[in-house]
């Protein structure tokens, strides 16, 4: 069974970093596009960013832009959020999420459109 495992979480002061990682078991993956996810208490599932399988294009959400970076190393079929000067608007927990379709600007976000799924990882930004 394929699946996705995120690690990194923790918590953090505002204006603080943490790096988030998601590895995959299988290397087939490496050719999926990913994509992070986040959910806090009470709100709905919200798309954080993405990455094209090879690396070339990158989308994010306008909360995030300037802030996270996402990456991939697909000879470790890893892929990797940065995030920096967290906001504790940022808590949630976040997922990892992977599909073998490429989705386009007009479709990363949708996450029902990611068929596989890590179990989360939990990020808290205190003030």
């Amino acid at each position: 069974q394929v699946q996705l495992v995120e690690s990194g979480g923790g918590v953090v002061q505002a204006g603080g970093s943490l790096r988030l990682s998601c590895a995959a078991s299988e290397l087939i993956f490496s050719t999926y596009q990913k994509g992070w996810f986040r959910q806090a208490p009470g709100k709905e599932r919200e798309a954080v960013a993405a990455i094209s399988w090879s690396g070339a294009l990158t989308y994010y959400a306008d909360s995030v832009k300037g802030r996270f970076t996402i990456s991939r190393d697909n000879a470790k079929n890893t892929v990797y959020l940065q995030m920096n000067s967290l906001k504790p608007e940022d808590t949630a927990v976040y997922y990892c999420a992977a599909d073998e379709v490429t989705l386009g600007r007009d479709t990363w976000y949708i996450w029902s459109k990611y068929d596989n799924w890590g179990q989360g990882t939990q990020v808290t930004v205190f003030s």
